[in-house]
């Protein structure tokens, strides 16, 4: 009875340890989770990448708004310019050559 047991139960273990996956399936199995691996990594970086731009770009967007908000708080600090007062100085006058209108005296009339 103890031979027979013996031989059942080796006969078990032999039949578990067949039935389990084979070294080319453990081959792929560990092929795919590297693969799965490789592509989670990829996904990530791909989205580090678009949240990089994504961030770039709204810097730039408050860069630009921040720019428009100084240049208007500048113009509304600059007061206007008033016209200036113009000058009480007399403008000197040209001088140019007298013409032959100019040269007759006064009570001599033209001719």
């Amino acid at each position: 009875m103890k031979k027979i047991l013996t031989v059942v139960s080796l006969l078990g273990m032999f039949t578990f340890i067949s039935c389990g996956p084979s070294a080319a399936e453990l081959e792929a199995k560990a092929k795919a989770t590297a693969d799965s691996i490789a592509n989670a990594e990829a996904i990530q970086a791909e989205e580090a990448a678009k949240a990089a731009e994504a961030e770039a770009a709204a810097a730039a967007e408050k860069a630009k708004a921040d720019s428009i908000a100084a240049a208007t708080a500048a113009a509304a600090a600059t007061p206007t310019v008033a016209p200036t007062k113009k000058s009480t100085k007399p403008k000197a006058t040209p001088t140019t050559a007298p013409t032959p209108s100019q040269s007759v005296k006064p009570g001599q009339g033209r001719g």
